[in-house]
């Protein structure tokens, strides 16, 4: 999806179609649901993100046109959607509002997580119950030190340790955590209820951007995780996981590729419709606008449409894996691991290069912060040290020099 929404004549979301039919109400239909979102979302996003309040109303606004769900299977009461369409809405909320982007492509990922990691039968009961309930879900699987600890207890396990940041989990109705067994070390995900009066979440990330992300840390002091709760291993030996569960890994990092094109996008939409307003071309006088401004347009737009097109083929070769299902090999998951390192790398630049120039484009009008123009610089900057790029380079670098398998690497 090329454009961030406009920022006039804004309709109110709508809800999912009713009734849906067996396979879900389609891909056209989720589209248009996700740009009227992203409309409304974007005729207050400069304010919204200067008050920097807990995003409440903004996932609510997800929850009414039916977007946490969209995942889920119909039988389950969720849209039935896949994930080539969930990429495409978190892209176009991204355009509009990077952090509420950030917190949706969380949400997809670790509600999607729970059912793919826990085994068909535990899985399919936390999707129907977490389809029910609308849940919002917040967490990370990603490395941290010191981890969080599960212990074992009576027929269950308990729960110990502080996650310094984790997206979504000020406003989630379930958190999902990376933790390690207290007696072999292994690292597993689990998942916990953020209402148990052992769990403490704290607002404390106070990032300059991705401010209403949800984001803040976890404290765990004896929560109770339940033997279905404990959904799988994390392990990155081969010996453990097999390709097909590794492939959260490039499903979830496909999700930042598709965050930081729609920074990009966005706010090259944005200073797009101001030049225009700015100056309108005389045809017959010429262009009104400097010609290096032009060349200026041009090479992002260049940047980000390749970005865009590599993006696309990162996605075809995660379907493709997807689909093999047990039958994929470590050979085929390290291809399309290092093509998805490949599309990190190239969405992260067009990110970091159309927030910073597209500012230039304007001169001293892009420093109003009316306009609110330096949240897409703050919000890609954010992002990126959250999750930078040069490890997804060298894995690059090492897998074209000597074919070496990528690390087995979780998003931020």
């Amino acid at each position: 999806m090329g454009a961030a929404p406009a920022l006039s004549g804004h309709a109110a979301p709508s809800g999912p179609a009713a009734p849906p039919g067996p396979a879900g109400p389609g891909r056209a239909h989720w589209l248009r649901v996700t740009r009227e979102t992203a409309d409304d979302l974007a005729t207050d996003a400069v304010a919204r993100e200067q008050a920097g309040k807990v995003p409440f109303d903004e996932v609510s606004r997800l929850r009414e046109a039916g977007l946490l769900g969209l995942l889920a299977p119909v039988a389950s009461g969720g849209g039935g959607a896949d994930w080539a369409t969930a990429y495409a809405v978190v892209r176009e909320i991204a355009a509009a509002d990077a952090a509420i982007g950030q917190l949706l492509g969380s949400h997809y990922f670790l509600s999607w997580s729970a059912g793919f990691l826990a085994g068909p039968v535990a899985g399919a009961r936390t999707e129907q119950r977490s389809a029910a309930g609308q849940w919002c879900w917040g967490g990370g699987f990603a490395r941290q030190e010191a981890p969080l600890v599960l212990t074992r207890s009576g027929h269950g396990h308990v729960l110990h340790g502080r996650q310094s940041y984790a997206a979504g989990v000020l406003v989630a109705d379930r958190i999902a955590v990376r933790a390690v067994r207290a007696d072999t070390g292994e690292p597993v995900a689990v998942t916990v209820d953020p209402a148990h009066p052992g769990l403490a979440v704290v607002g404390d990330a106070d990032a300059f951007g991705q401010r209403l992300a949800g984001g803040g840390s976890v404290e765990c002091d004896g929560v109770p995780v339940a033997a279905d709760e404990v959904l799988g291993s994390l392990s990155a030996d081969e010996a453990v996981l097999s390709p097909r569960t590794a492939l959260v890994s490039p499903v979830g990092r496909l999700l930042t590729v598709q965050l930081r094109l729609g920074v990009a996008e966005g706010v090259l939409a944005e200073v797009r419709e101001y030049s225009r307003g700015m100056s309108v071309p005389d045809r017959a006088a010429g262009p009104a606008i400097d010609p290096q401004a032009l060349a200026a347009y041009g090479e992002l737009t260049v940047l980000t449409r390749s970005a865009s097109a590599l993006a696309d083929q990162a996605r075809e070769a995660v379907r493709r894996g997807v689909r093999r299902g047990e039958d994929l090999t470590y050979d085929e998951y390290a291809e399309l691991s290092v093509l998805v390192a490949m599309a990190e790398a190239a969405a992260a630049g067009a990110a970091r290069e159309s927030t910073a120039r597209a500012l230039d484009l304007l001169g001293a009008r892009a420093a109003s912060s009316r306009l609110g123009l330096d949240r897409f610089w703050r919000n890609a900057r954010t992002q990126s040290l959250h999750d930078p790029v040069g490890p997804r380079l060298r894995d690059v670098g090492d897998y074209f020099l000597s074919g070496a398998h990528p690390p087995f690497v979780l998003p931020t």
